[in-house]
């Protein structure tokens, strides 16, 4: 009976320990996760003035990603645009994203679908005559 109640306590020990960690490792997300919800809900970024595609990923840097290209580069020629536009993925959580844009600038893209569908959707969008607030709308609609 004294070895049962042992280790009862030893379960109840160990299991309370893994609960107290789990509590201790989930508050950082938990806090991360609030900061998150904090940038995510905020309005589109406006576009800084006299920004320029220049930091854009070229073709020669996507070379293992060659289908992107062709997004990239119209990205490249709407930086006004990109750059006031808050992406959906994710990605505008971090601190060192600021807009689409950024996406484009850092190879994130490359990676994120929702990053290049975003992408498509505004230099197709612009290229059919609609404004920054109309491209805006559209993709909110669309991601949310």
């Amino acid at each position: 009976m004294r070895e049962t109640l042992g280790l009862q306590s030893r379960r109840r020990f160990l299991g309370g320990m893994a609960g107290a960690m789990v509590t201790m490792l989930a508050v950082p997300f938990r806090l991360a996760g609030q900061a998150a919800a904090s940038r995510t809900a905020t309005e589109h970024p406006d576009p800084r003035p006299g920004i320029d595609g220049s930091k854009v990923l070229t073709a020669d840097q996507l070379q293992d990603h060659a289908d992107v290209i062709p997004v990239y580069d119209g990205i490249r020629k709407i930086p006004h645009i990109a750059d006031g536009i808050r992406c959906s993925c994710g990605c505008a959580t971090a601190p060192e994203f600021r807009s689409l844009l950024t996406c484009y600038e850092t190879g994130m893209a490359s990676h994120c679908e929702v990053c290049l569908t975003e992408g498509r959707m505004a230099v197709r969008l612009h290229g059919d005559g609609r404004t920054l607030d109309q491209i805006r709308a559209a993709l909110d609609a669309r991601f949310g």
